[in-house]
């Protein structure tokens, strides 16, 4: 497959024979002291909603006598490298260049899923694909002691060619990857668990029909488990999860090591922002924060039915409003006209980028319109943020479900159609944030928030110590 593409990586700050940086050849005593680690080299899919997990994972490990080699493209890496100057581990953590083959419409620009119009989508997955053999490459000279991998076959078979063990990290939900799996083993077979029942949606059925396409295909999800060493991990924890843990477990016949949740701290130092500052004004929990992450947008439709819901439900919001990569459209534009006049002082539109995790931690935050998306809803689980479901694609519905059935959530219904309902959302956001019969969905998140500071990094710990088990069994062998 190499005859015909460019099939080359760089490994960033380092020299090309040892796979180690100048700075570290330059110390005969940190040289020794990384090879006296456990040397890791882990492979998030191309998309931020997998690298973040997988990048607070090394920054744990790194801290745990560990030293993690993080492999993505240099689009990626761009990001990863700001989040690790940031913090206090990057001694301990190596970004490492993986160069995609060109593919027509493909440049590295585009070897990300953060805007990617979504018919390049089966492009990059194929480009990913065939940069296996660079791969490969990397992994004979880097010699880790452990892969860690994502939902892809092909890396951990390149390892087991080279006697390195290898573990599946899975960024989604035991409950959405426990629904897949029993589709693919079961599929006549009823799920046991009622309270996550898909509704015939649109969004539903799009999951569904991905599973099963998943489970059809060679060197898929399927596979990619049965090849993890004797574990796998989740980004969730078993307060929130254990039942469907437990099944996965008995579907898979490994281990699983829930590992979450694996939220990146707010950095308090940082300067303040005129968001956090409109917030300062508003009353404690008196405010609903609407965002569906960097990758997902709603559809004209259902951003008019946010907006009629919003205005309806006479709570204080901030609305980030995203486009798809090459859209030119304002938030104006694609509102109801005269929307901003109506709410006032009481809304906060915001186009682009916004700092998630500083709004959630904030006192006057009161509840989340979320996508669902699985860290948006670890995050808002961290701050003890009740959350008003809308889910649109991939296993954001079976989440939706899994938070409404836990008690920290309102699933928004959609209509036969598929689409949004004003009143649905003024009715939702109303219970989560400020009616009686909400009292117990903010108690259940505040409860929650309470368990994950309790747990602290038990997960991690455990991984950790599991992965002492392999590398030592490995050396035994």
């Amino acid at each position: 497959m190499c005859r015909n593409f460019l099939c080359v990586y760089i490994i960033t700050t380092s020299a090309l024979s040892l796979g180690l940086s100048r700075r570290d050849q330059s110390s005969q005593t940190d040289m020794d002291a990384k090879q006296s680690k456990i040397r890791v080299l882990m492979l998030p899919w191309l998309a931020q909603g997998h690298i973040s997990p997988f990048l607070e994972l090394a920054n744990r490990l790194s801290k745990r006598n560990f030293h993690v080699y993080l492999c993505s493209t240099p689009i990626n890496l761009s990001f990863i490298t700001k989040r690790l100057a940031a913090g206090d581990s990057s001694s301990s953590v190596e970004s490492v260049e993986l160069h995609l083959p060109y593919l027509p419409d493909l440049p590295p620009t585009r070897h990300t899923t953060n805007g990617l119009p979504p018919h390049l989508s089966p492009a990059l997955k194929t480009a990913f694909d065939m940069a296996a053999p660079s791969f490969a490459a990397i992994l004979q000279n880097l010699a880790p002691d452990l892969l860690i991998y994502d939902f892809q076959a092909w890396p951990p078979a390149a390892a087991a060619s080279l006697n390195i063990p290898a573990v599946q990290f899975l960024t989604t939900a035991a409950s959405a990857a426990s629904v897949a799996h029993h589709i693919s083993k079961f599929p006549e077979a009823e799920y046991p668990f009622p309270d996550l029942k898909l509704e015939q949606s649109h969004a539903a059925q799009q999951f569904l029909n991905l599973v099963k396409a998943n489970s059809n295909r060679k060197e898929g999800v399927m596979e990619a488990i049965e090849r993890s060493c004797g574990i796998i991990l989740y980004n969730t924890f078993r307060e929130l999860e254990g039942k469907y843990i437990d099944y996965l477990s008995t579907l898979s016949g490994k281990k699983i090591v829930p590992v979450g949740p694996l939220v990146q701290e707010i950095d308090a130092g940082s300067e303040n922002t005129e968001i956090l500052k409109w917030l300062d004004e508003k009353e404690s929990s008196s405010t609903v924060f609407v965002s569906f992450g960097s990758e997902f947008f709603p559809s004209k439709e259902d951003m008019e039915e946010l907006a009629h819901g919003l205005e309806q439900s006479e709570v204080n919001f901030i609305w980030v409003i995203r486009f798809p990569a090459g859209e030119k459209a304002t938030a104006e534009e694609a509102l109801p006209e005269g929307f901003s006049g109506k709410v006032g002082k009481r809304g906060l539109l915001v186009e682009g980028w916004a700092p998630q995790a500083k709004i959630l931690g904030h006192r006057s935050t009161g509840g989340f319109v979320t996508h669902c998306g699985w860290n948006s809803t670890l995050e808002a689980l961290s701050f003890g943020v009740p959350m008003v479901g809308v889910p649109m694609h991939l296993d954001q519905p079976v989440v939706a479900r899994m938070v409404a059935a836990a008690g920290v959530a309102v699933d928004v219904a959609r209509g036969e159609n598929g689409r949004l309902n004003r009143e649905e959302i003024a009715r939702g956001i109303r219970k989560v944030v400020v009616e009686e019969n909400g009292e117990g969905i903010r108690d259940k998140a505040r409860e929650f928030s309470d368990i994950i500071r309790r747990i602290g990094e038990e997960g991690v710990d455990e991984a950790a110590d599991e992965f002492r088990r392999i590398c030592k069994e490995r050396r035994s062998s």
